[in-house]
């Protein structure tokens, strides 16, 4: 069969793929456009399966909340540049990760990637399709689960930064308040008897020695320990640190003005300990010349 202009563009419009692409395969299907589409999709996974190994940093954090304010779920979906992270697509593909994993109450990659989306796909073929059609590697990084007898309330920092905090008191508004505090301020643990020990002991070291070396006797280096060693804690602990919102008061103060305390937060940065390769100008001019050329 002649393969038309106007058959390529159909499945061009139907596909996504590159007119070269949809060419081949009308001419290998004999112009059966439903064959073709099967083709391109057979193709596009295989493309997908090879992008795997490539290193996805960007990406967004997603938050999905029950209706009860009982239960959430935070995960984080990457990709591989800030440009497509920011894309509406690629927005609403993490959010129903999230939603879905919410909704089977499972934090499992494998599970999750099992779930079937609205389009009636699973998670895994719509990722893959996904790739093919885009060009970046995607991956689902992790999901975590939280919750609470109280309350649950969540803040977004633009798609870089997610927070999830769970309260046994109190209100949602308070609840997002706390989690604004998270995403700014980063703090290591909920309280003092929540750090762990090794950080402390590795901190009260340093101070030790750097006490030492103002000369002081041993009595009033002690305090000196002490003090500084407060304030340390005081500065990595969610109720120790003085409130985003209202610097004159700590969290702990915030939180008790509604008979509240934090039984768990979670707080999730995109891309955060995942090593990228930088590249200088010249090398990625190179490489563009390379994947130009072929």
């Amino acid at each position: 069969m002649a393969i038309t202009a106007s058959m390529v563009k159909e499945l061009r419009q139907t596909t996504g793929a590159g007119m070269m692409d949809c060419k081949k395969a009308l001419t290998e299907t004999d112009g059966d456009m439903e064959a073709a589409i099967e083709f391109l999709r057979k193709k596009g996974m295989a493309g997908a399966d090879k992008k795997a190994s490539r290193v996805a940093a960007e990406g967004i954090i997603a938050i999905a909340v029950s209706d009860d304010k009982k239960s959430g779920i935070i995960a984080e979906v990457n990709c591989e540049t800030d440009f497509v992270a920011k894309g509406d697509e690629f927005k609403a593909f993490a959010n129903e990760i999230a939603a879905l994993a919410l909704a089977a109450d499972t934090t499992d990659n494998d599970a999750i990637m099992a779930l079937t989306m609205a389009s009636g796909e699973t998670v895994d073929i719509v990722r893959r399709e996904m790739i093919a059609r885009i060009g970046e590697n995607m991956a689902l990084r992790f999901a975590q689960k939280i919750e609470s007898t109280g309350v649950i309330g969540s803040y977004q920092h633009g798609e870089k930064i997610g927070v999830a905090v769970a309260l046994t008191a109190g209100d949602e508004t308070l609840a997002r308040d706390v989690a604004m505090h998270v995403a700014a301020v980063n703090p290591v643990a909920i309280s003092e008897a929540d750090v762990d020990a090794d950080m402390v002991a590795k901190e009260r070291a340093f101070q030790i020695e750097q006490a030492k070396e103002s000369g002081k006797p041993e009595a009033i280096i002690e305090k000196m320990i002490e003090g500084r060693m407060r304030k340390y804690l005081a500065d990595i602990t969610l109720v120790g640190q003085a409130f985003v919102k209202n610097p004159d008061i700590t969290v702990e103060k915030l939180l008790k003005e509604s008979d509240a305390t934090v039984s768990s937060f979670i707080r999730l940065e995109v891309g955060a300990g995942i090593e990228v390769e930088t590249l200088s100008f010249a090398d990625e001019v190179a490489l563009a010349g390379k994947a130009v050329t072929g």
